[in-house]
């Protein structure tokens, strides 16, 4: 079965592209593919650029996966969360090219890049475990408390609010909104810069500033709850 994720080495630039030609789901199989590239990126590149396809970016966990709980529905939540904590800590930097929708373990990721743009447009982009019936976990409590503008978070964790493009740059989810016949341009310009960094002065700079939180996400890694009513 052809892999649901590409990986291009462009230069010191790792484009890696998530498309299943859907929602672009986490899956056990897609998720283990995107762990892969991005293994091979931390080898042979100086910046990572993860992109996905044309209005849609990653909509989160497989939740015929999630609902039926068990084995399967842990492993999936604990290796997507591993990823999250991996890019957090990514030795090189991480830009994350949105193109469309990203909603929850997607909105995740975007938390967990070093630099994010986002297509403008009709897209949702949040986190709607809360509405889900999923206790939002301690690792995903870390970063959204890093990463998201205070006076956003209660709206986006506790209450699962959605946001449009224009509302995710507000919160925090995004830096930067692109016309999105634009967003593979910029998003490669800005892999450029970035790749230009000094990689030790970035590696050690970035470790410094998220040692105490990284600390912190790594030890609620594994923790998750799915509640009903």
């Amino acid at each position: 079965m052809e892999s649901v994720v590409g990986y291009e080495l462009v230069g010191d630039i790792a484009h890696i592209q998530f498309d299943d030609g859907k929602a672009n789901v986490i899956t056990p199989q897609s998720l283990a593919a995107l762990v892969q590239a991005f293994e091979r990126a931390e080898h042979e590149s100086r910046c990572v650029l993860w992109t996905g396809r044309p209005g849609r970016f990653c909509a989160g966990f497989d939740l015929g996966v999630i609902s039926a709980g068990g084995a399967p529905a842990v492993d999936l939540l604990n290796s997507g969360a591993e990823l999250a904590a991996r890019l957090y800590s990514f030795e090189v930097p991480v830009l994350i090219g949105c193109s469309g929708h990203a909603m929850g373990m997607g909105a995740i990721y975007l938390l967990a890049a070093d630099v994010r743009l986002a297509a403008r447009g009709a897209f949702k982009i949040g986190l709607p475990e809360v509405a889900l019936g999923m206790t939002m976990p301690a690792f995903g409590i870390e970063l959204t408390q890093e990463r998201l503008a205070p006076t956003h978070l209660t709206r986006a964790v506790a209450c699962a609010e959605i946001f449009d493009p224009d509302g995710a740059l507000a919160a925090g989810f995004v830096d930067r909104l692109v016309d999105p016949e634009q967003l593979h341009e910029q998003s490669l310009a800005m892999a450029a810069a970035l790749a230009g960094l000094n990689s030790v002065a970035h590696r050690e700079t970035k470790a410094a500033l998220r040692r105490e939180s990284l600390q912190r996400l790594r030890a609620g890694l594994g923790e998750f709850s799915i509640q009903g009513d």
